[in-house]
């Protein structure tokens, strides 16, 4: 009995390689960001005059450099990623947030090859890696405002912790 099982288990047709594989529905590929919004996030609109927002989360590169001859480590280096959102609540939310707030952001992610015969210098002509929003919670807010606001639970170091 067990060798018949053994033999249906490691018969070659019921092994999936990988690199030949068929892409499957469930495939995707997903993205996870925790930084600092560089700026407020902005409001654009489609073609077809549907609104959306695009903002930039900045990341910091790990692991950090290496100490240099005098035993100093350089500072780490940034990674910037500009991410889009379409979902008309995530844009309302997305409207409240300020620059320097610490945000963890979920994407999946798109990889779109350059167009044949486009000009190199042109977007169109160039790898675009595109960053859709599927996730956002706010992590901290900006220690400093240009501006004063009334104090809330969570600017009043409350662990509140905003998703959506």
């Amino acid at each position: 009995m067990f060798s018949a099982l053994r033999s249906s288990i490691l018969r070659p047709s019921s092994l999936r390689a990988f690199s030949t594989s068929a892409t499957r529905q469930h495939d995707l590929a997903k993205l996870t960001l925790i930084g600092t919004l560089v700026r407020e996030p902005e409001s654009r609109f489609t073609r077809s005059d549907k609104e959306y927002m695009v903002y930039t989360v900045a990341t910091t590169d790990y692991p950090p450099p290496l100490p240099d001859n005098n035993g100093e480590r350089p500072r780490p280096t940034s990674t910037f990623h500009r991410v889009l959102s379409f979902s008309t609540t995530h844009i309302k939310y997305l409207k409240t947030l300020r620059k320097g707030t610490k945000v963890f952001v979920e994407a999946n992610y798109e990889v779109r090859e350059p167009e044949p015969g486009a000009d190199p210098s042109t977007p169109r002509g160039q790898r675009q890696i595109f960053l859709r929003q599927e996730a956002i919670r706010t992590l901290t807010q900006p220690k400093h405002s240009d501006y004063q606001e009334e104090p809330t639970e969570s600017s009043s170091g409350g662990s509140k912790l905003e998703s959506f």
